[in-house]
């Protein structure tokens, strides 16, 4: 029988009322919980957003965080008793205390909020870069060298007296770019104690390849070099009238001369003379085996009476402030000027044309006394410095990532764009005076090439890391500065062993990539700033060559001005760190040699 045709019982009739029944209460109960979870929602709603805004606020609140816990290099500087505001801007207290460092506020004219308007977007943060070398940590990067426990100390021994009564007056002519004369200066002062001389503030060298018409009050701080070596040599602005229309005598200090020459030789000229003329200043005194009272005396007229002058001090400390706005940055001294690869006869790179150029600069400068030179010989004896191009490959092979901004410490680069492009491609952040400062500000100094090097000297001293493409002597005198001041980080490029590797590269036997990076990485693992005694001279070489071989007073005063401070370590500590600093000291030491 079918369901339809099979007749109704009063059982069904109770079962359809339970399903109905059911079905009734299965709706309402639906309809209660869908009432339920609309009311849930429009009060979860709110509470989500009030949540989601609570995380917003907890991640600024994390990222201002960050910022704090990570200050820019500015910010850190001034925890570090090693890093200096400004290059001259410190006294000295004893040795076994603490270094004091004192600041001088800019003027409101060159204040920090001056900012140039054509100045290039900041980087972002620099902490880790994919380079071929592997993943290299930029704290390792930017890591001061090892051993930095040596600071100044440079006061006179309780020997040392106020000048006598002096026997004459010394007139010093400088000669060279802004390194030999400042480095000239200095040893002329010394000279002045050792032969009882008042000198006159020195005339700066208008007749070089510069024709730069500056005088000392126009680059240096001419009263506080007065006033600061008052108790070592007397100094006036000018010779007395009544000595003026006298009989002076012009002598040409021989090179590299001992204590001895200068006290019995010269010092014998007063018995005539009244007034004493150096034609020259630079490399006038010897670099070593000088009583220890006269070395410490070079280090005070170099680096406390030898300020520049305070429009330059000024200009070159918010220099550095604004590259400090971009982090941690480089001074690369590229020494690919004109007047440079015409001395040195290094054409590599260069046109025809170009190097056609160079040669007729090198023969019509008379006191340039090398004429023909073979080019290729020199680059393959390290004696020519590295190319902008070279200097790219350089830097990224050490690991250095293509935001790292860089100050360029030279003049106008030779060839220009053409010869900058390759390493702007790879470095793109390539900062200089004149785009780090408008045109009005740099005016004052435009015209005078010393004045323009000394903002690159002070650039150069406050960088983080400064890498001198040449051995010259700015790099010399920047290099000892730094040393100075805390053994600050100085790269030195082994030019021989680069420009083998760059020949390799050049013929399609060594390609960019880690071989490379590890190779350059290996060999200026000990060129990187670290204390070492002063090198002496080439094993092997006599006489005059073997004093004009060794390493120069002004680009590593230790051990003369430099003292390693007291430990509170055990006695047997102090010996093994001294054991291994004198390792690591003949290291570098060797490999210097190698460079030269």
């Amino acid at each position: 029988m079918s369901i339809v045709s099979r007749p109704f019982r009063f059982k069904d009739r109770k079962k359809g009322e339970r399903c109905f029944l059911f079905c009734l209460f299965y709706s309402g109960r639906k309809k209660m919980i869908q009432r339920r979870r609309r009311r849930m929602v429009a009060v979860d709603k709110p509470r989500k957003i009030l949540v989601c805004t609570v995380c917003v606020i907890a991640l600024v609140g994390l990222l201002m965080g960050y910022v704090h816990v990570f200050p820019s290099p500015r910010a850190s500087d001034s925890s570090d008793p090693h890093k200096l505001p400004t290059q001259h801007e410190f006294n000295y207290q004893k040795l076994s205390a603490e270094k004091k460092w004192t600041e001088e506020v800019a003027p409101p004219h060159l204040s920090k909020q001056q900012s140039s308007p054509h100045l290039p977007k900041a980087p972002v943060s620099l902490h880790k870069f994919d380079g071929a070398s592997g993943n290299l940590d930029s704290e390792k990067l930017w890591k001061l060298p090892e051993y930095r426990d040596f600071v100044p100390c440079i006061q006179p021994s309780s020997n040392y007296t106020t000048p006598d009564k002096t026997r004459g007056y010394l007139l010093v002519r400088t000669n060279g770019d802004l390194s030999q004369m400042r480095t000239g200066i200095c040893d002329m002062v010394a000279v002045a104690r050792i032969i009882n001389a008042t000198l006159v503030v020195p005339e700066l060298d208008k007749r070089s390849f510069w024709r730069d018409t500056s005088n000392f009050s126009d680059v240096f701080d001419e009263d506080h070099f007065i006033n600061a070596l008052a108790n070592d040599v007397k100094v006036v602005k000018k010779l007395p009238k009544e000595l003026s229309s006298g009989t002076k005598i012009v002598k040409h200090f021989k090179s590299m001369s001992s204590f001895k020459y200068y006290r019995d030789v010269i010092g014998s000229l007063w018995e005539e003379y009244r007034v004493i003329r150096a034609a020259k200043s630079d490399s006038r005194l010897t670099n070593n085996n000088l009583p220890s009272d006269i070395q410490k005396l070079r280090c005070r007229a170099c680096y406390e009476a030898l300020r520049f002058a305070p429009q330059i001090e000024a200009m070159g400390k918010l220099l550095v402030e604004r590259m400090r706005s971009y982090g941690h940055f480089i001074a690369l001294h590229l020494r690919y000027e004109k007047d440079m690869l015409a001395y040195s006869g290094c054409t590599h790179g260069l046109s025809n044309a170009e190097a056609k150029e160079l040669e007729t600069i090198r023969d019509e400068t008379a006191n340039w006394k090398v004429k023909e030179i073979d080019a290729t010989e020199q680059r393959y004896r390290g004696q020519c410095p590295l190319t902008p191009k070279e200097v790219g490959i350089f830097l990224n092979a050490l690991g250095f990532p293509s935001e790292t901004p860089i100050f360029i410490a030279a003049g106008e680069i030779y060839g220009g764009v053409t010869h900058m492009a390759d390493l702007r491609s790879r470095y793109p952040l390539l900062m200089s005076k004149e785009n780090l400062a408008s045109a009005a500000e740099l005016e004052p100094f435009t015209n005078h090439s010393s004045q323009m090097a000394a903002l690159d000297y002070i650039l150069s001293v406050e960088s983080d890391v400064f890498i001198p493409s040449y051995s010259g002597n700015m790099a010399g005198a920047v290099e000892g500065h730094r040393r100075f001041l805390g053994h600050r980080k100085t790269i030195s490029p082994d030019r021989r062993g680069l420009v083998h590797l760059f020949g390799q590269i050049e013929k399609g036997l060594l390609k960019e990539g880690s071989k490379l990076s590890n190779r350059i990485i290996e060999i200026h693992k000990n060129l990187q700033g670290s204390p070492r005694r002063r090198g002496g001279s080439v094993p092997g070489t006599k006489s005059m060559e073997s004093t004009h071989s060794e390493e120069a007073f002004y680009t590593n005063p230790l051990p003369d001005c430099l003292c390693q401070r007291a430990s509170q370590t055990v006695n047997t500590s102090i010996r093994e760190s001294n054991r291994k600093l004198d390792r690591s000291m003949q290291k570098e030491q060797l490999l210097l040699l190698k460079v030269l």
